[in-house]
């Protein structure tokens, strides 16, 4: 292979030479076609709707009184044995009062073995649970915080709700703390489930975003009080789809002073077993029953035996023999063992109620007066 010679190499020196020179000739025209480098300056914004006024106030009023809680479970390694907490869940609760005591769902803090409250200031708290009432998914923490170091949610009325009224949601949806969501009530008196399978009556719906971790925060109307508790959401993905539901602040004001004074909820009892339900259709077909609670069993001495009630029984030629139903309690209708499960969770022990009975066709009313449940 031959060497370039002189003037091959002379004439690429002249090509390269002539590239440069067109580059520097580009240079200042590509540089004066360059986009302006300087900020863009500012469009100055009027003032804020109504509507976000309200929206921005509710937030500042109410999150200081909102709460991140992170539940814990304690774990053992198999070989070293050393024991840790590792992280169980997460879900949002709020101040109910002065002395420290955390409302919030009964699920997020179920089975947990240590509770963790941040507040919205991101100081961190030790809690413990001192009253859960499952049936309605409720619970309530308590945090040793220097008094009134954290002010108490304000307390509205979920009784005179209105379909199409504003209402906000704030809590800890995916951990991401201290979030507002808005929406309206889009439907009132609702039913959803408990942990415990009873039913949850009264609920309301609402299309403000719920997710995963504002279980346990509060649903606030436009004046910024509490009206409900954040619970549960309707989705097949288990994100929000527009369908939450909430615990009416109504039913929450009647549980939470019973959680923080006796620890549980103690329903008064009337001493009486009722039908099962699987039972209960059949035996209303042959025997014509009405709706209501069919007894198969009456504690004696019970307050349900004191005042003349019976149970359905037996006789010795197999034939069943008519007992009681209840029917109403202080006449409001009750058509299963569930629904007289809610009016009794509305009285307290010692109060005297009347129930409406019937027994072979014949209606009467009776004077009881409610026992504590064990």
């Amino acid at each position: 292979m031959t060497a370039p010679s002189h003037s091959a190499r002379l004439t690429a020196l002249g090509l390269s030479a002539a590239a440069l020179v067109g580059a520097a000739w580009l240079w200042p025209t590509w540089a004066q076609t360059k986009p302006d480098a300087q900020p863009r300056p500012v469009l100055q914004r009027g003032a804020f709707e109504a509507d976000e006024l309200n929206h921005i106030r509710v937030f500042k009023t109410v999150s200081p009184s909102v709460v991140h809680i992170t539940t814990t479970a304690v774990q053992r390694d198999f070989f070293s044995n050393p024991v840790r907490e590792v992280p169980q869940g997460t879900g949002s609760g709020f101040v109910w009062d002065e002395s420290g005591h955390i409302v919030t769902n009964f699920h997020v803090v179920q089975n947990a073995e240590g509770v963790k409250v941040t507040l919205a200031d991101q100081s961190e708290w030790a809690a413990r649970v001192v009253g859960a009432f499952p049936d309605r998914d409720l619970a309530v923490l308590k945090v040793d915080w220097p008094a009134s170091k954290h002010p108490p949610i304000p307390i509205g009325t979920s009784r005179d709700l209105q379909v199409g009224q504003k209402v906000y949601a704030i809590g800890n949806p995916f951990g991401l703390d201290f979030t507002l969501t808005t929406g309206i009530v889009s439907a009132l008196n609702r039913e959803i489930e408990s942990v415990t399978r009873r039913s949850i009556r009264g609920a309301i719906q609402t299309d403000a975003a719920i997710n995963p971790g504002n279980s346990g925060g509060p649903l606030l109307d436009s004046a910024g009080r509490l009206i409900g508790v954040n619970t549960a959401i309707y989705s097949p993905s288990g994100a929000s789809a527009g369908i939450g539901f909430a615990i009416p602040v109504d039913e929450v004001n009647r549980i939470v002073p019973r959680l923080i004074r006796d620890g549980r909820f103690v329903r008064p009892v009337l001493g009486i077993t009722p039908l099962d339900e699987r039972w209960t259709a059949t035996l209303r077909r042959r025997m014509g029953l009405p709706k209501g609670v069919a007894l198969v069993g009456v504690t004696a001495q019970g307050p349900a035996a004191r005042a003349g009630l019976r149970p359905f029984s037996q006789n010795r030629n197999g034939q069943i023999e008519a007992g009681d139903v209840i029917t109403a309690v202080n006449d409001t209708p009750v058509a299963d063992f569930d629904d007289l499960l809610n009016e009794l969770e509305k009285r307290q022990a010692g109060d005297q109620v009347r129930l409406t009975v019937e027994r072979d066709g014949r209606r009467r009313q009776v004077g009881v007066q409610l026992r504590a449940g064990d």
